[in-house]
């Protein structure tokens, strides 16, 4: 009896406190604070230039030079100005008519000119290696080239393209409360097309939405009708057979047979044929460089690198004398179809599970704040330029393995001066049938425009407020201390060159944000009259972790130096000590450069996503600068040597002296010891440790699920398949972060980097089976000794 009268006191208590929360978000917090806009329209960094060593004549010739004074307009904001009718009538049906206005070019007589292309003749009528017609009748082959011709794409249909168009702007307007695009990045676009050349959108992917928002954004602006690469794992046949008719291209599934195949020949000389038809008609292409949503494994898609070479095959045998590269992303506050735990296995998407989703969406728009999406088109610049110049960039290259494990075991101090070479994109069909070296650059390439949609992209007002919470005020803030912290972070992301998708009033942002993370977000009442915004222990802790990650790109850099630092400085100060006892440490420029390149070996290649142009040694160099600019580092000299400033010359002797002219058996400066590395100390400003420990947990997610994985060497199941073993090391993840609270490392990503980075490093080995590829524990690693060296080399670069 006590204990059912305990329980229905907690559950009324429980209840008068959601009641309360409840009230507090529809009040819009019960209180009065100051609205303060304190970087809306001071400063906003252009973003997106193209790379100046790489394409040096696209960087000066495509450059809109009156950029930064166009704005930003809402591409789904269609007013009776967006028609060439006014009246009444008009203002209620401005959406359908905006609709009928829009051009689509017509379908040309693509298939015939298909079925014509050297390489299809060649495989019908034999000639091909491997070819389909050996021994078969052509008319049947031919029968086999359209069917796989259906498979890719289908004519375009302009009425259901125009009603499409007209239902997409009100689903768009219902849901969303704005969609930004910078003019500027419009009028670059523009400029690239009046070249004649095809156009060629290489994107990121953070939703399934993207496919459908970016051809609706490009065909209002003015380029037609955008031809998109979908990945048939996402779509269910009767939706692919809908998005064929609106402009979507699919790889049919026999182009990743063998390249001994006579099906898998046949499919690849139909998918060249219909990519250089396309390319040929000058039809804008898009290509997702990401693995869709909700996939697990590497970042770099197979599909879109398979798509990438092509276009590159088709400049290269002259197809077209060359194509205009446009790095495209697209950010959200929340994404849409990202699910709340843990992703799901990639499950395809029908067409009625896709309208029970749209009517999901419009049910719930009352209800729940609207986000707001910024589509970023970066400068275009020439595939043909980038080719030219992008070989002259590759050196000498090491695996994982050669290069950290021997300084992991104690075996080697000194790193080796190589650059890592880690490519975790499988190579499909399409794409082996390139020569090696065309293959290393269409990776590289990827890399490369990935990087630069990813500099593009503006940074939400959820990532900012999810890193504040997560990485800041892991125990709580009140309001007006969050106000103060949001503003400072805001501006610290502009300082460093990176874009925000938002601006307004301080306090209507930082409830409009707070609103939207209200499932992961508690508040609070105090007795001071303030608020106490607390991130909501648990599962959802991983939701704001992959939140907070959108912000990383803007402070990786100071991120991998402050954990160098931290790596450092484990050695000789206690983890726990004072500020002020790690500031009297002597840090040398040479042992920062050292450290430094270890974390940078040890971070994946798909977080560090480097431009393949820029060596490991130059960012190393960028990494400190980047610290002595923000405060953290303060130049000291060296212990025992005279001032820097000091530029007189010291025991000078006879060689010194003056000597016939025409004299040149010896230098001046053959007498001169060689100048021994600068050192620095840890600034001992207030701001400095808070901002230091903040830098350090940007990366403590991945680094934390590193050091588990570590851990879980002893305790893991082996030999098993890579899907079983990560299977294991996520719930060991998930049952650790049960009993630490540590819920932000418990990512299927996180894991599978971490058993991916060990497969790398020579931790797990893995032999070829017919389950699929089986990993083993290499005998290096099978002593205790050795896993408990490399958890105690991942741990060093962890700030707690």
């Amino acid at each position: 009896m006590v204990t059912m009268l305990e329980a229905r006191l907690q559950t009324q208590q429980r209840n008068t406190q959601n009641s309360q929360e409840t009230g507090l978000w529809s009040s819009g917090f019960g209180m009065k604070l100051e609205a303060v806009t304190p970087f809306l329209g001071k400063y906003r960094p252009f973003v997106g230039r193209c790379c100046q060593t790489c394409t040096p004549k696209s960087w000066e010739s495509l450059f809109h030079r009156s950029i930064m004074d166009l704005g930003f307009c809402n591409v789904i904001l269609v007013k009776e100005e967006n028609t060439r009718f006014r009246g009444w009538l008009v203002r209620r049906l401005c959406y359908f008519l905006w609709s009928l206005e829009q051009h689509i070019p017509p379908c040309q007589d693509a298939p015939q000119k298909i079925m014509e292309s050297t390489g299809v003749q060649n495989v019908i009528s034999g000639r091909a290696p491997r070819g389909a017609g050996e021994g078969q009748v052509p008319r049947l082959v031919k029968k086999e080239v359209q069917r796989i011709l259906g498979h890719i794409q289908s004519p375009l249909h302009p009425f259901m393209l125009r009603l499409f168009s007209w239902a997409l702007l009100r689903f768009l307007n219902c849901v969303f409360l704005n969609v930004q695009l910078h003019k500027g990045q419009m009028k670059m676009v523009h400029k690239a097309t009046q070249a004649g050349l095809p156009l060629v959108l290489l994107s990121t992917h953070k939703s399934l939405l993207d496919g459908i928002l970016l051809p609706f954004v490009l065909l209002s602006q003015g380029l037609g009708v955008l031809r998109v690469v979908w990945d048939p794992r996402t779509c269910s046949p009767t939706l692919r057979a809908l998005l064929k008719k609106l402009g979507g291209l699919f790889l049919p599934p026999e182009a990743n047979l063998t390249l001994d195949s006579s099906e898998g020949v046949l499919a690849r000389a139909v998918v060249h044929a219909a990519m250089e038809q396309l390319l040929v008609s000058r039809q804008p292409l898009l290509i997702f460089l990401e693995e869709p949503p909700g996939a697990q494994g590497p970042r770099l898609s197979a599909l879109g690198q398979t798509c990438l070479g092509l276009v590159v095959q088709a400049v290269q045998v002259g197809v077209i004398p060359d194509a205009m590269l446009v790095p495209v992303a697209v950010t959200y506050d929340l994404v849409p179809d990202a699910p709340c735990d843990v992703y799901n296995a990639l499950v395809p998407l029908g067409l009625w599970t896709g309208a029970l989703a749209v009517l999901r969406s419009l049910w719930s728009w009352g209800r729940s704040p609207r986000v707001c999406v910024r589509v970023h088109l970066a400068q275009p610049f020439s595939l043909q330029e980038y080719t030219t110049n992008a070989r002259s960039c590759w050196g000498s290259r090491q695996t994982l393995e050669q290069l950290l494990q021997p300084i992991v075991l104690g075996q080697c101090n000194v790193v080796p001066d190589t650059e890592k070479e880690q490519e975790w994109t499988p190579a499909t069909g399409p794409l082996l049938a390139l020569k090696e070296e065309d293959q290393l650059l269409v990776r590289r390439l990827s890399r490369h425009v990935l990087n630069a949609s990813v500099t593009s992209s503006a940074v939400m007002s959820t990532a900012i407020m999810a890193a504040l919470l997560l990485f800041k005020h892991q125990k709580g803030v009140f309001l007006s201390q969050l106000l103060e912290e949001f503003s400072w972070l805001t501006e610290e992301t502009l300082l460093r060159g990176f874009d925000v998708g938002f601006s307004g009033q301080l306090r209507c942002l930082v409830q409009h944000t707070l609103s939207l993370l209200r499932a992961h977000v508690a508040l609070l009442r105090v007795h001071q009259g303030d608020l106490l915004v607390v991130a909501r222990p648990g599962p959802g802790l991983t939701r704001l972790a992959r939140l907070s990650a959108e912000l990383l790109p803007a402070f990786l850099s100071e991120a991998i130096g402050a954990c160098a630092v931290r790596g450092l400085l484990a050695g000789r100060v206690p983890p726990e000590g004072p500020w002020e006892l790690q500031g009297i440490e002597l840090l040398s420029q040479n042992e920062l450069y050292r450290q430094i390149l270890l974390l940078l070996h040890l971070l994946p290649q798909d977080l560090l996503l480097l431009q393949p142009c820029q060596s490991s040694y130059c960012y190393c160099q960028d990494v400190l600068d980047r610290l002595i600019q923000c405060g953290l580092l303060v130049a000291e000299e060296t212990p025992g040597s005279r001032a820097a400033c000091d530029t007189g010359r010291q025991r000078l002797s006879a060689k010194l002296l003056w000597k016939p002219s025409g004299d040149f058996t010896d230098s001046d400066s053959d007498d001169f010891e060689e100048a021994e590395g600068r050192y620095f100390r840890l600034s001992q400003q207030s701001r400095c440790p808070d901002f230091f420990l903040f830098l350090c947990r940007l990366l403590s997610p991945l680094l934390q699920a590193f050091a588990q994985a570590a851990t879980f060497l002893h305790q893991g199941q082996l030999p098993d398949t890579e899907s079983g073993y990560t299977e294991q090391l996520l719930q060991f993840l998930q049952a650790t972060a049960q009993e630490e609270g540590f819920f932000e490392c418990a990512d299927p990503n996180l894991a599978i980097s971490a058993v991916w980075t060990f497969r790398d490093l020579g931790v797990l080995q893995q032999t070829p089976s017919p389950a699929g590829p089986m990993l083993y524990l290499s005998p290096t690693f099978a002593s205790r000794e050795n896993q408990e060296k490399l958890e105690q080399f991942i741990r060093q670069f962890i700030c707690s």
